[in-house]
């Protein structure tokens, strides 16, 4: 099993420390630096290299959506998983549209906070229940906004029905195994579906597509 090598980044050494503590007892988890702030968080990250960074939103120098814009930009190899108290729609809405891959409150299990490191590890998505549905809101509250404000808008990228179907299935957080099993084709085939979607609308992540979406009304 391959080693998913983290570093932690939370202006709280208490917080580091708790957060060490439970990955060490984990095997193929691996913490192999820490960061204070933003700017360290970089510094790190550049001499490092990690898999895998978990980084609090609130911190001094740079904050953690910023670290998670940069990174995104520079390393795009590197998976990024936001750990903050902060379960406001501002936050959740900044970080995806920065690049962050997964979104985690840390009132969250123990369980639920090694399911989102090996989901977003493994170059998936997570985001808690209560995330999740903040997200959904805004596609829908976005999408009942732009319903009332324009006209009608065709589609402009030629969508195929089964492409409308994974589209769907993406703005409802579900993943490709999740994907497979609903349109009953195999997880290789979701994959590459969800994989051409994302290269016709010519978006990188949750956010862009559900605000394209949202434009084009193309659900």
């Amino acid at each position: 099993m391959d080693i998913i090598n983290v570093i932690l980044a939370d202006d709280h050494v208490l917080v580091r420390d708790g957060i060490k503590a439970l990955l060490e007892d984990q095997e193929g988890i691996r913490v192999i630096d820490e960061a204070s702030n933003g700017k360290e968080a970089i510094e790190v990250i550049k001499k490092n290299k990690p898999d895998l960074l978990i980084v609090d939103i609130r911190m001094p120098e740079l904050n953690g959506i910023e670290v998670v814009r940069e990174i995104n930009k520079s390393h795009k190899d590197i998976k990024t998983l936001v750990l903050s108290m902060h379960d406001s729609e501002e936050y959740v809405v900044q970080s995806i549209e920065a690049g962050a891959d997964g979104y985690l409150l840390k009132g969250a299990s123990k369980e639920e906070f090694l399911k989102a490191i090996h989901t977003v590890a493994s170059g998936g998505k997570y985001f808690s229940g209560d995330i999740s549905s903040i997200i959904m809101n805004n596609f829908v509250n976005g999408n009942k906004k732009s319903t009332q404000n324009k006209e009608t808008v065709e589609d402009p990228f030629n969508l195929t029905k089964r492409e409308k179907q994974i589209l769907e299935l993406v703005l409802q957080l579900k993943n490709n195994k999740d994907i497979a099993e609903e349109l009953e084709i195999s997880r290789r085939t979701a994959e590459v579906h969800r994989f051409n979607l994302m290269k016709k609308l010519d978006v990188k992540n949750l956010m862009e597509l559900s605000n394209k979406a949202k434009e084009y009304r193309l659900v």
